[in-house]
């Protein structure tokens, strides 16, 4: 009686053995991660600006990369949203205000970036972020940009801070006005798709 439930047993386990090995595999779909990033592309190549002005001081300049484009960041702490004036546009070459000096920028085309915030101290005088006029920006490190070439320090003056990014060629962009903060973004194209 021991010996055939034993084979009974040993029967429905190689039942079970060979059912699950006749079932064929099932493929599993590549990883979202093969599809294409779809870029913003309504953004334009045409100035931007917004009028307003603030006493609060540029900090820092800070760049980044993201799929779809290369970014600016100009800090200014305590400055609200509102605050934050700008004219960003395109120019055939830089020129520094007061002096008119031209400062050179590398890349196939020059972004003006214009804060209507000082980089120094209103009360004191004193220099509130670390750079010199006509010199790259303390800090960044433009290696490895798919869009960015050359970020200069044109100067500050009359509470306006004044900078030249270098980029790739005439591409959209986009000015975001944050708490505390301007961001400009630079598409890598035109088209619409991630640039690989």
């Amino acid at each position: 009686m021991i010996e055939a439930r034993t084979i009974c047993a040993t029967a429905v386990l190689l039942g079970a053995t060979l059912v699950t090995a006749a079932v064929p595999a099932v493929a599993v779909p590549p990883a979202a991660s093969a599809a294409a990033t779809a870029c913003p592309t309504g953004w334009g190549s045409t100035g931007k600006a917004a009028t307003a002005a603030t006493s609060e001081s540029v900090r820092n300049v800070r760049t980044g990369r993201n799929d779809c484009y290369d970014r600016m960041v100009v800090d200014v702490p305590g400055a609200a949203r509102g605050d934050l004036g700008y004219s960003v546009r395109y120019v055939d070459r830089l020129h520094q205000d007061g002096s008119g000096r031209h400062i050179p920028v590398s890349g196939g085309a020059i972004l003006e970036v214009r804060v209507t915030a000082p980089a120094y101290d209103p009360d004191t005088g004193a220099a509130t972020y670390p750079a010199r006029s006509g010199r790259p920006l303390p800090g960044v490190d433009l290696t490895g940009y798919r869009t960015f070439r050359d970020a200069r320090f044109a100067g500050s003056f009359e509470g306006d801070t004044q900078l030249g990014l270098g980029v790739r060629g005439r591409l959209p962009f986009r000015v975001l006005q944050l708490d505390g903060r301007l961001v400009i973004d630079v598409a890598h194209t035109w088209t619409g798709a991630a640039a690989r």
